[in-house]
């Protein structure tokens, strides 16, 4: 349940609003997070790892990444009081965008730290986006599903909101049967990013999102 949502049924928020609303659910005992990621250029201006990777700094960008290991830490802490699972399935595409090398890194250090962040071939979900990318979405359990939206210019700019449980529930057996066909992320790092020489970044990347 991937392809579409029915139109209608969504409130859209705002940014903040939907950082706000996101926080508030959260704190609630949903029990898990699952989010799913399908974009493959962004911009995270004040982040400073993305700063020094957009800077063309990459030796800067790694060391700023493992800088942030104790704040993911302290989410993961945060997680387990709160009783919350969390579950990350990222979506990438071939030739690997110099973005997705970056965030990746990122990734990795969440993983060490506990996360669980599988990663996915774009081209076997090919069936299911034959009419367009499968949506990013945030679901907290089945009370709130968040789908992320993008102004005209490629910038984050909130998200449309659902609450209706049997859709939530619908799109979190979807979730489940791709995160289950996600490989390992140290499998597909190792193999995949490892390897690569350090990326060149040319012009700004379209497309503002949160902090990793």
């Amino acid at each position: 349940m991937f392809d579409s949502f029915p139109d209608g049924t969504s409130e859209r928020l705002d940014r903040p609003t939907y950082h706000a609303d996101l926080g508030r659910v959260y704190s609630n005992g949903i029990g898990f997070l699952n989010k799913l990621e399908r974009g493959q250029h962004f911009q995270e201006r004040g982040f400073p790892s993305w700063d020094a990777f957009a800077e063309g700094d990459w030796e800067g960008a790694l060391s700023l990444a493992e800088e942030r290991r104790e704040d993911y830490a302290e989410e993961l802490r945060q997680a387990s009081r709160l009783g919350v699972r969390h579950r990350r399935l990222r979506v990438v595409e071939f030739p690997i965008t110099p973005y997705v090398q970056w965030e990746l890194f990122v990734l990795r250090v969440r993983v060490d730290l506990g996360d669980d962040i599988k990663v996915l071939d774009a081209h076997d979900i090919s069936n299911i986006e034959r009419t367009r990318p499968v949506p990013e979405v945030v679901i907290l359990g089945d009370v709130a599903m968040y789908e992320v939206v993008y102004d005209e210019d490629g910038n984050a700019a909130g998200a449309n909101r659902y609450t209706e449980r049997s859709l939530i529930r619908e799109t979190n057996a979807g979730f489940d049967a791709l995160y289950e066909r996600g490989e390992g992320f140290h499998d597909f790092f190792d193999r995949e990013i490892v390897t690569l020489d350090p990326p060149r970044v040319s012009g700004a990347p379209t497309g503002v999102r949160g902090s990793r």
